[in-house]
């Protein structure tokens, strides 16, 4: 990842932006797993630009908007994840990426951080932006281990970004409260949920989409070999799927008067009183 920004005068700033996206079965579908695959079904399921990642795009388009630069929007996933690109496009995103090769399948949350920060160093941006997970397998291990891919400061679950000078700077939720963080850029951003709300393209964003650019790339065409992606590069892998066991059945007191007798014996036989 370049540092170009850094040698530029502050008047001339602008930030040129990555937004890692992902294309997740719409929410109205159930997601189902593949017993033999134990791989989340995609095939033959309608699908969306995941509602995290929109907001990631947002936060990009405002931070270009106020400091110009272009926004790209990179992807991981199959052929029809373009159509997902083109809205992403539409809302004003500049050019898309999609890395799509039947030799990812399979891959786990560093493959995938592999296969995007290859994509990724192909060209220069000043800032990436992920959300905090995806809306389908919920891990969140991949903007980790993609900003430790691309040798760049972390700043997560942002819930506001800013740019001043040569530096990030995000307003960090915690669980008890926000931290004040920041680091020069290049660097690596999570937004957390909530943090925009996704602006509805245009009629004129959505013809104009038609037209930008989206490069696809094969595993090959960015570097990568079959052993550091895809099922033969997992290094971790689902061993069995299976239901979580059915809930116990309650115990139901009914009060005739000694109703704090049977509960204080309840909770004495589970040894809480």
């Amino acid at each position: 990842m370049a540092r170009h920004l850094l040698t530029r005068p502050v008047e001339w700033l602008f930030v040129n932006i990555a937004v890692c996206a992902k294309c997740v079965p719409i929410s109205a579908v159930t997601i189902e797993i593949d017993p033999t695959t134990k791989r989340v079904k995609r095939e033959g399921v309608s699908h969306e630009l995941d509602p995290a990642a929109a907001s990631a795009v947002e936060e990009a388009l405002r931070l270009v908007e106020a400091h110009g630069g272009e926004v790209t929007v990179v992807t991981m996933g199959m052929p029809n994840a373009v159509d997902e690109i083109r809205k992403a496009l539409a809302m004003g995103a500049e050019r898309g990426v999609l890395i799509s090769d039947p030799a990812l399948a399979g891959s786990d949350t560093l493959g995938t951080a592999k296969a995007l920060a290859a994509a990724i160093k192909k060209g220069q941006y000043d800032m990436v932006i992920c959300a905090t997970e995806s809306t389908d397998t919920y891990s969140g291990l991949v903007p980790g281990q993609l900003a430790e891919l691309l040798g760049v400061a972390a700043l997560t679950f942002a819930k506001k970004v800013k740019v001043e000078g040569s530096k990030a700077v995000v307003r960090r939720q915690t669980d008890f409260g926000y931290q004040v963080v920041e680091a020069e850029l290049p660097v690596l951003i999570t937004v957390s949920s909530g943090i925009n709300e996704p602006r509805y393209p245009s009629l004129k964003g959505i013809m104009g989409a038609k037209r930008k650019e989206i490069a696809t790339y094969s595993a090959a065409d960015v570097g990568l070999s079959p052993d550091q992606v895809g099922e033969s590069g997992a290094r971790e892998k689902v061993l069995t799927v299976g239901k979580p066991p059915t809930r116990a059945q309650g115990t139901v007191v009914t009060d005739e008067g000694d109703g704090g007798v049977k509960i204080a014996d309840f909770l004495a036989s589970l040894k809480v009183l």
